[in-house]
């Protein structure tokens, strides 16, 4: 393929795809040849194939990392950000490995970074309604929900938190450090970008649905990403999530106490269930504020050190 040269500076820089994968001999090869027009270096992290994706892959050029295990693909992810960080490359690309993303619109995606607009760029299916027609819609609604739920905690004009199609800057990867093995991570990267300031873009991408086989259980990939944005909200906004709710129970333990008080003024009959209802709600909602209130002061307390974890 004859590169345009309107592409010139973005071969001028130290870039690396880096493509998690996990039994895709099918398409490996037509995602490496794509991707090597537009980097120094394809890397493929093949996390515990079954399958000749290893063989394939180093057959077509790639740098290949072989995990003996599946461990997921927040694990893949972390191992090649590691090797970004290593090689200390001026922008990082990664992609899917089923085909799914375009290698040829990587220009699209560097350029906030080139121009120094970003320093993470995803690539948005949601940006143009028109790019999502052959999406299936229960993935559709489902992607939706987890990015509102992820735009509380981090950046709020997101439209696509779970594209696994993006750029990343060498800033970007010098501050971000990861530990989750699962789905997770997408929004994992999100969360800790917001906390170190760093700059978010999108640009709209185009998506190639074969069929619906991926290998990612949305059921479960929901779960995760949920159960990971709410431990971040725990920890990170403990006033909202712990406090509100709170306060919440305490206000309905007032509610339910006059009710039996009243009660008593005008039957003269104590309303013992709403008196120990209105007891265990209000037991509850101090310990929320209680908990909310210890967590935000050690917050306050070791904020440096509570940002690096």
């Amino acid at each position: 393929m004859t590169i345009d040269n309107s592409y010139q500076d973005v071969l001028s820089k130290d870039i690396i795809v880096c493509i998690p994968a996990y039994n895709e001999e099918k398409n490996i090869a037509d995602v490496i040849k794509g991707a090597k027009n537009y980097a120094r270096e394809v890397v493929v992290y093949d996390d515990g194939s079954t399958d000749r994706t290893s063989e394939i892959a180093t057959e077509c050029g790639a740098i290949v990392i072989k995990n003996p295990k599946n461990r997921g693909y927040g694990k893949a992810l972390s191992e090649l950000f590691k090797y970004a960080v290593q090689r200390n490359v001026d922008i990082m690309l990664t992609l899917d490995s089923d085909g799914q993303h375009d290698p040829n619109q990587v220009p699209i995606l560097i350029e906030p970074i080139l121009k120094d607009e970003a320093d993470l760029v995803i690539g948005s299916r949601f940006l143009k309604r028109e790019l999502v027609k052959n999406m299936p819609s229960y993935r559709t609604l489902g992607i939706r929900a987890i990015t509102r739920v992820t735009r509380v905690a981090s950046y709020h004009n997101i439209t696509d938190s779970q594209s696994g199609f993006r750029a990343y800057s060498r800033v970007a990867l010098s501050k971000l450090r990861l530990y989750e093995d699962g789905m997770a991570i997408s929004t994992e990267i999100l969360l800790k970008s917001k906390d170190q300031d760093l700059r978010v873009a999108e640009v709209p991408i185009t998506i190639r649905y074969f069929d619906d086989s991926s290998t990612h259980n949305p059921v479960s990939h929901g779960v995760s990403v949920m159960t990971h944005l709410l431990k971040h909200l725990s920890f990170r906004k403990p006033l909202l999530f712990y406090g509100l709710p709170g306060l919440a129970l305490l206000i309905a333990s007032s509610i339910f106490m006059y009710t039996a008080l009243d009660n008593f003024s005008t039957t003269r009959i104590v309303s013992t269930n709403l008196i120990i209802l209105s007891l265990g709600l209000a037991m509850m909602g101090m310990l929320l504020l209680a908990t909310s209130a210890i967590i935000y002061t050690l917050l306050s307390l070791f904020k440096g050190k509570i940002k690096d974890l």
